[in-house]
């Protein structure tokens, strides 16, 4: 059979600002499993990654304004924490898709470890940020007691910043093959992986880190063999000039056509599209065949030829 890995994005379960509950991003989560149901009916075997920024976003929030009552929770257990819980609402709706569809599959979320250099040269320039703003009293605190790298942010206040290193082990890959071999839907690589490094001892252990979501599904679907890799979007489908008068949306790019226009700078933005299209560079420069990008509610179209933008070799 087929097999596809799909690249969900953290922010496709948080359609707006008023939707951002629990129960906003389950009913989130349905419409895109909807679709993903779809895929697996018509023979596709399945992998599933997805981002977690906003809801680690909620979980450092939350421990924040708890923490004269109680411990903060660290960077890499509000990763295991999200993946379980996005996991939850992925699985259990796909679940229910495939009992309605009368589709006799098994789901399974993986919490996934995903192991980094430590002398990766994003930890000496950490930019990422993530938690809530700060006064410079308080990023100062944090700073000389706890050891957080903190910058000033055009003038809305401090935050704490961390590396985003290269992905370089799968952890659970031989779990995940195997769940995928034995035809099981796998819910894998929530968030870009829990970022671990291998200590003096040879032991892993947890490290403050985001690791791209994308590029980490790039190496997932190289490591399984996948056919397709499909990042799922805020957009139907790519565009060239996005945001100007010269904005044109794309069909189709070849590799050397999209390392062009990612040395030429300008047409994918940073913190948008530029990171997917480098994970697809990835993908396809390592040994797979093609990718995809779309948005959720149009995921069986583009499947199908009929939106989307397809990268090729």
């Amino acid at each position: 059979m087929p097999r596809l890995v799909i690249a969900i994005g953290g922010n496709s379960l948080i359609p707006d600002g008023d939707h951002q509950t629990v129960q906003d991003q389950y009913a989130a989560a349905a419409e895109t499993d909807d679709h993903i149901a779809a895929l697996v009916e018509q023979g596709w075997d399945v992998a599933i990654s997805h981002g977690n920024g906003p809801q680690v976003g909620f979980i450092l929030r939350r421990s924040e304004l708890a923490s004269s009552e109680l411990h903060e929770v660290p960077l890499d257990y509000c990763g295991a924490d999200t993946q379980g819980a996005i996991g939850y609402m992925l699985q259990q709706n796909l679940v229910n898709d495939f009992r309605q569809r009368g589709i006799d599959k098994s789901v399974a979320t993986i919490v996934t470890q995903v192991e980094v250099d430590a002398n990766d040269p994003a930890f000496r320039n950490p930019a990422k940020p993530i938690g809530s703003f700060m006064d410079e009293e308080e990023a100062m605190r944090r700073r000389d007691e706890e050891g957080w790298d903190v910058l000033e942010d055009a003038g809305r206040g401090w935050r704490r910043v961390v590396a985003s290193p290269q992905p370089m082990r799968i952890v659970e890959l031989d779990v995940i093959r195997g769940l995928l071999d034995a035809g099981v839907v796998t819910i894998a690589v929530g968030g870009g992986g829990i970022p671990v490094i291998e200590n003096e001892y040879g032991d892993l252990e947890g490290i403050a880190a985001v690791i791209d979501k994308d590029l980490a599904s790039a190496m997932l679907a190289n490591q399984v063999e996948a056919d397709l890799l499909l990042i799922s979007t805020a957009v139907e489908q790519v565009a060239l000039n996005f945001g100007t008068p010269e904005q044109r949306w794309v069909d189709q790019f070849t590799l050397d056509e999209v390392k062009q226009h990612l040395d030429e700078g300008g047409h994918f933005a940073e913190g948008s599209m530029a990171p997917k299209m480098r994970a697809v560079v990835q993908f396809l420069e390592a040994g797979g065949r093609e990718a995809l990008i779309t948005n959720p509610a149009n995921l069986e179209r583009a499947m199908a030829g009929e939106t989307g933008t397809r990268i090729v070799q």
